[in-house]
Protein backbone atom coordinates (compact mmCIF):
# COMPACT_ATOMS: atom_id res chain seq x y z
CA UNK A 1 0.00 0.00 0.00
CA UNK A 2 2.98 2.26 0.56
CA UNK A 3 3.73 2.08 -3.17
CA UNK A 4 0.17 3.10 -4.04
CA UNK A 5 0.44 6.07 -1.70
CA UNK A 6 3.70 7.00 -3.44
CA UNK A 7 2.06 6.68 -6.87
CA UNK A 8 -0.74 9.01 -5.82
CA UNK A 9 1.76 11.48 -4.32
CA UNK A 10 3.87 11.55 -7.48
CA UNK A 11 0.79 12.01 -9.65
CA UNK A 12 -0.96 14.73 -7.67
CA UNK A 13 1.87 16.58 -5.94
CA UNK A 14 4.55 16.42 -8.63
CA UNK A 15 2.24 16.01 -11.69
CA UNK A 16 4.42 13.30 -13.22
CA UNK A 17 3.10 11.21 -16.09
CA UNK A 18 2.45 7.50 -15.69
CA UNK A 19 5.71 6.37 -17.31
CA UNK A 20 7.78 8.62 -15.05
CA UNK A 21 5.94 7.31 -12.01
CA UNK A 22 6.49 3.74 -13.20
CA UNK A 23 10.24 4.30 -13.54
CA UNK A 24 10.38 5.95 -10.13
CA UNK A 25 8.50 3.08 -8.42
CA UNK A 26 10.02 0.26 -10.52
CA UNK A 27 6.64 -1.06 -11.68
CA UNK A 28 4.97 -1.32 -15.11
CA UNK A 29 3.28 1.85 -16.36
CA UNK A 30 0.09 -0.18 -16.91
CA UNK A 31 0.01 -0.87 -13.16
CA UNK A 32 0.32 2.84 -12.46
CA UNK A 33 -2.67 3.49 -14.74
CA UNK A 34 -4.60 0.69 -13.06
CA UNK A 35 -3.94 2.07 -9.56
CA UNK A 36 -4.90 5.62 -10.60
CA UNK A 37 -8.10 4.36 -12.23
CA UNK A 38 -8.97 2.38 -9.09
CA UNK A 39 -8.30 5.43 -6.90
CA UNK A 40 -10.56 7.57 -9.07
CA UNK A 41 -13.39 5.01 -9.08
CA UNK A 42 -13.02 4.63 -5.28
CA UNK A 43 -13.46 8.40 -4.90
CA UNK A 44 -10.03 8.92 -3.33
CA UNK A 45 -8.54 12.39 -3.49
CA UNK A 46 -5.11 13.73 -2.66
CA UNK A 47 -3.94 13.93 0.02
CA UNK A 48 -5.22 10.61 1.30
CA UNK A 49 -6.71 11.07 4.77
CA UNK A 50 -4.08 10.32 7.42
CA UNK A 51 -6.51 8.14 9.39
CA UNK A 52 -7.05 5.82 6.37
CA UNK A 53 -5.14 2.61 7.24
CA UNK A 54 -3.44 0.43 4.67
CA UNK A 55 -6.14 -2.23 5.10
CA UNK A 56 -8.90 0.33 4.53
CA UNK A 57 -7.09 1.73 1.50
CA UNK A 58 -6.73 -1.77 0.06
CA UNK A 59 -10.41 -2.52 0.68
CA UNK A 60 -11.42 0.67 -1.17
CA UNK A 61 -9.07 0.10 -4.10
CA UNK A 62 -9.61 -3.65 -4.44
CA UNK A 63 -13.19 -4.42 -3.43
CA UNK A 64 -14.08 -8.09 -3.34
CA UNK A 65 -16.50 -9.33 -5.94
CA UNK A 66 -19.77 -10.19 -4.22
CA UNK A 67 -20.69 -13.83 -4.63
CA UNK A 68 -24.03 -13.61 -2.85
CA UNK A 69 -26.68 -13.12 -5.49
CA UNK A 70 -30.27 -14.12 -5.90
CA UNK A 71 -29.04 -16.94 -8.12
CA UNK A 72 -27.98 -20.03 -6.15
CA UNK A 73 -24.43 -21.28 -6.30
CA UNK A 74 -23.86 -24.45 -8.30
CA UNK A 75 -23.73 -27.71 -6.36
CA UNK A 76 -19.96 -28.17 -6.42
CA UNK A 77 -19.99 -31.56 -4.69
CA UNK A 78 -22.20 -33.17 -7.32
CA UNK A 79 -20.37 -31.31 -10.11
CA UNK A 80 -17.07 -32.71 -8.90
CA UNK A 81 -18.47 -36.23 -8.63
CA UNK A 82 -19.90 -36.01 -12.16
CA UNK A 83 -16.62 -34.70 -13.58
CA UNK A 84 -14.73 -37.59 -11.99
CA UNK A 85 -17.32 -40.17 -13.05
CA UNK A 86 -17.67 -39.19 -16.73
CA UNK A 87 -14.41 -38.83 -18.61
CA UNK A 88 -15.88 -36.78 -21.47
CA UNK A 89 -17.82 -34.36 -19.26
CA UNK A 90 -16.49 -30.79 -19.12
CA UNK A 91 -17.15 -27.71 -17.02
CA UNK A 92 -18.64 -26.08 -20.09
CA UNK A 93 -21.27 -28.80 -20.43
CA UNK A 94 -22.13 -28.50 -16.74
CA UNK A 95 -22.34 -24.71 -17.10
CA UNK A 96 -24.72 -25.05 -20.07
CA UNK A 97 -26.98 -27.24 -17.95
CA UNK A 98 -26.73 -24.71 -15.10
CA UNK A 99 -27.69 -21.85 -17.46
CA UNK A 100 -30.72 -23.79 -18.69
CA UNK A 101 -31.91 -24.08 -15.08
CA UNK A 102 -30.86 -20.54 -14.07
CA UNK A 103 -30.82 -18.21 -17.13
CA UNK A 104 -29.80 -15.26 -14.92
CA UNK A 105 -27.02 -17.35 -13.37
CA UNK A 106 -23.28 -16.86 -13.42
CA UNK A 107 -21.47 -16.51 -16.72
CA UNK A 108 -19.01 -19.21 -17.77
CA UNK A 109 -15.76 -17.61 -16.59
CA UNK A 110 -17.11 -16.81 -13.11
CA UNK A 111 -18.76 -20.24 -12.90
CA UNK A 112 -15.36 -21.85 -13.58
CA UNK A 113 -13.63 -19.52 -11.12
CA UNK A 114 -16.10 -20.41 -8.36
CA UNK A 115 -15.58 -24.12 -9.06
CA UNK A 116 -11.77 -23.76 -9.06
CA UNK A 117 -11.88 -21.89 -5.75
CA UNK A 118 -14.00 -24.65 -4.27
CA UNK A 119 -11.83 -27.42 -5.75
CA UNK A 120 -8.63 -25.80 -4.47
CA UNK A 121 -9.80 -26.55 -0.93
CA UNK A 122 -9.95 -30.30 -1.58
CA UNK A 123 -7.29 -32.70 -0.35
CA UNK A 124 -3.74 -32.05 -1.43
CA UNK A 125 -2.10 -34.61 -3.70
CA UNK A 126 0.94 -36.37 -2.27
CA UNK A 127 3.99 -36.35 -4.52
CA UNK A 128 5.53 -39.80 -4.66
CA UNK A 129 9.19 -40.34 -5.46
CA UNK A 130 10.68 -43.61 -6.72
CA UNK A 131 14.23 -44.89 -7.04
CA UNK A 132 15.39 -45.55 -10.59
CA UNK A 133 14.29 -48.96 -11.80
CA UNK A 134 12.07 -49.56 -8.77
CA UNK A 135 8.61 -49.06 -10.32
CA UNK A 136 6.98 -49.12 -13.73
CA UNK A 137 3.32 -48.36 -14.28
CA UNK A 138 1.48 -50.03 -17.18
CA UNK A 139 -2.06 -49.74 -18.48
CA UNK A 140 -4.19 -49.51 -21.60
CA UNK A 141 -5.12 -45.85 -22.02
CA UNK A 142 -8.69 -44.77 -22.62
CA UNK A 143 -11.02 -46.03 -25.33
CA UNK A 144 -9.81 -47.71 -28.49
CA UNK A 145 -8.75 -45.56 -31.43
CA UNK A 146 -9.49 -46.20 -35.12
CA UNK A 147 -6.46 -47.22 -37.22
CA UNK A 148 -6.74 -47.21 -41.01
CA UNK A 149 -4.77 -49.80 -42.99
CA UNK A 150 -3.14 -47.71 -45.76
CA UNK A 151 -3.22 -50.60 -48.28
CA UNK A 152 -6.81 -51.79 -47.86
CA UNK A 153 -8.49 -48.80 -46.21
CA UNK A 154 -9.95 -51.10 -43.54
CA UNK A 155 -10.51 -49.43 -40.19
CA UNK A 156 -9.65 -51.47 -37.12
CA UNK A 157 -9.90 -50.57 -33.44
CA UNK A 158 -6.59 -50.41 -31.59
CA UNK A 159 -5.96 -50.06 -27.88
CA UNK A 160 -3.09 -47.89 -26.66
CA UNK A 161 -0.63 -49.58 -24.32
CA UNK A 162 1.23 -47.14 -22.01
CA UNK A 163 4.18 -47.84 -19.73
CA UNK A 164 5.75 -45.14 -17.52
CA UNK A 165 8.92 -45.45 -15.44
CA UNK A 166 8.33 -44.18 -11.92
CA UNK A 167 11.56 -42.24 -11.32
CA UNK A 168 12.07 -40.56 -14.70
CA UNK A 169 8.49 -40.48 -16.01
CA UNK A 170 9.90 -41.85 -19.27
CA UNK A 171 6.82 -42.92 -21.23
CA UNK A 172 6.38 -45.63 -23.85
CA UNK A 173 3.19 -45.93 -25.92
CA UNK A 174 2.18 -48.37 -28.64
CA UNK A 175 -1.07 -49.13 -30.42
CA UNK A 176 -2.15 -52.79 -30.60
CA UNK A 177 -4.88 -54.17 -32.86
Amino acid sequence: MRKIREILRLKFELSLDNRQIARSCSIPHSSVGNYLMRAESAGLSWPIPADLSDAALEARLFPTVPVNRDVPLPDFVSMHAELLGHKHLTLELLWQEYKRNFPEGYQYSWYCELYRRWASKLDVVLRQEYRAGEKMFVDHAGPTVPVVDPDTGVIQAASIFVAVLGASNYTFCEAFK
